[in-house]
């Protein structure tokens, strides 16, 4: 597989405070990809460097064969990459479909546009019933399901998700990861960033380990499940 995004040496950090001190990495074309740690590992950093909400302090970023230095944050999106952030960040006085025509800004393909928006409907159906619901108003699993569906209406190649787990219920965070490896199968490359580290590892083809800012261990998600040191740090074993 082609490798889609490149990272060497990234650092960042948040005044005199280091919080990404360094790291390499790569996504292959169609791949998914785990980052674990704990708290304040770096993950989420990590994720606003890549989607231009944060500026690097050193480090070469290269997304499908092109450099990243100076692309602004929506210029990123226009380029394929979409971020669903931690905490989700949905429109809340807009309805849900306004939520996901948003998702649809940087495209003018109206008849696609629609055809995709019929596509998040049968891939999330409760949003379908909702549609013209304000968003602000629905349950936390289905708000993760507007914030999917909008950043999937920009037909990203590569999506990012911060803790899509975060807050749902059991139940809510089964179909939401379901929905995870049915967007892999399409063919999206992934980076999902999340603290159960058993549910990324078990969809994940690799995973990364970040520790204070550093990459600590990086292997197979299949090794890094057998890992005792992954089990016992993350696994809870």
């Amino acid at each position: 597989m082609s490798q889609l995004l490149e990272v060497r040496g990234l650092k960042v950090a948040y005044g005199g405070i280091k919080a990404v001190k360094g790291i390499d990495f790569d996504i292959a074309a169609g791949e998914l990809v785990a980052l674990i740690g704990s708290n304040g590992a770096g993950k989420t950093t990590t994720l606003k460097a890549l989607a231009g909400l944060l500026h690097p302090t050193a480090g070469r970023l290269h997304y499908d064969g092109k450099s990243l230095h100076s692309v602004a944050a929506h210029q990123r999106v226009y380029r394929g990459m979409a971020l669903v952030p931690e905490g989700r960040g949905i429109f809340a006085r807009l309805s849900v479909e306004e939520n996901l025509q948003m998702g649809a800004y940087c495209r003018n393909d109206k008849a696609e546009i629609d055809q995709d928006m019929q596509r998040i409907y049968q891939l999330f159906p409760r949003l379908a019933e909702r549609r013209m619901q304000l968003a602000g108003t629905l349950s936390g699993g289905e708000q993760q399901m507007v914030a999917m569906g909008r950043a999937m209406m920009s037909r990203p190649k590569l999506l990012m998700l911060d803790e899509p787990s975060m807050g749902l219920a059991p139940m809510m965070v089964e179909k939401i990861f379901e929905t995870i490896r049915d967007i892999s199968a399409q063919g999206v490359a992934i980076l999902l960033v999340e603290q159960n580290a058993r549910l990324a590892l078990e969809v994940a083809q690799r995973g990364y380990v970040l520790e204070g800012g550093v990459v600590g261990l990086s292997d197979s998600a299949a090794n890094l499940l057998g890992s005792d040191d992954v089990r016992r740090a993350y696994l809870g074993a």
